[in-house]
């Protein structure tokens, strides 16, 4: 009776213990999985509803600035011909009513080493331009004129580069350089003399012709 006592005692406190241990563990632990499983798909699964918004947003702006660039072109015409068919006058008061167009940058006569004009002989009264480069060019400082082939061409309505170039030495500089290699464009250097042309005779200047552009 007292083995069976015992034996009845031992399994009565040890079998619900190993019950518990062996159910309890496994049920926490799937019950984790299927948490953690459903929390990773809901981060996984709520970027994919974004992308759309971005690409059609990118593609809006890129056509945004597709069209300022053509507008801008079609600005940078618009002031490039009103300053080939106008007097330096004109050009400043144009620019007058709206400053930002350009910086105006005041120089001391006898300052600079080299003036540079790449496309820029624009207006009638172009050899004011050039007379202003002369103020402030140094003695033995550099003219260096790029202009477009066909403003020198006598053949279709352009000027003679042979008068053209005695007039800018008249006015006191010598001829360095004289470059039509290029197809489209011209090179003229000039280099500014010691002492001013003591002759007070008025320069004849040859007409430059415009550039203009087709309307679109």
């Amino acid at each position: 009776m007292k083995g069976q006592s015992r034996k009845k005692g031992r399994i009565k406190h040890h079998k619900p213990q190993r019950i518990e241990e062996s159910l309890q563990p496994k049920h926490s632990i799937k019950h984790k999985k299927k948490t953690h499983q459903h929390k990773s798909h809901a981060i996984h699964s709520s970027p994919s509803s974004n992308p759309p918004k971005a690409s059609s947003s990118s593609s809006s702006s890129s056509f945004l600035d597709k069209v300022r660039a053509r507008l801008a072109g079609g600005h940078f015409r618009m002031i490039n011909e009103k300053l080939y068919t106008c007097t330096g006058k004109e050009a400043l008061d144009y620019f007058k009513e709206d400053p930002e167009l350009f910086n105006m940058v005041p120089l001391d006569s006898s300052s600079v080493n080299v003036a540079v004009f790449c496309l820029s002989l624009m207006g009638t009264n172009y050899a004011s331009y050039l007379q202003e480069a002369y103020r402030v060019l140094k003695p033995s400082g550099w003219l260096l004129i790029a202009e477009v082939k066909s403003r020198f061409d006598p053949n279709n309505g352009g000027a003679d580069p042979n008068h053209f170039t005695r007039a800018v030495c008249e006015m006191g500089f010598t001829s360095e350089l004289k470059d039509f290699s290029n197809k489209m464009f011209v090179l003229l250097h000039f280099k500014k003399k010691e002492k001013k042309n003591s002759k007070g005779r008025e320069i004849e200047w040859p007409e430059l012709k415009p550039c203009l552009y087709k309307r679109r």
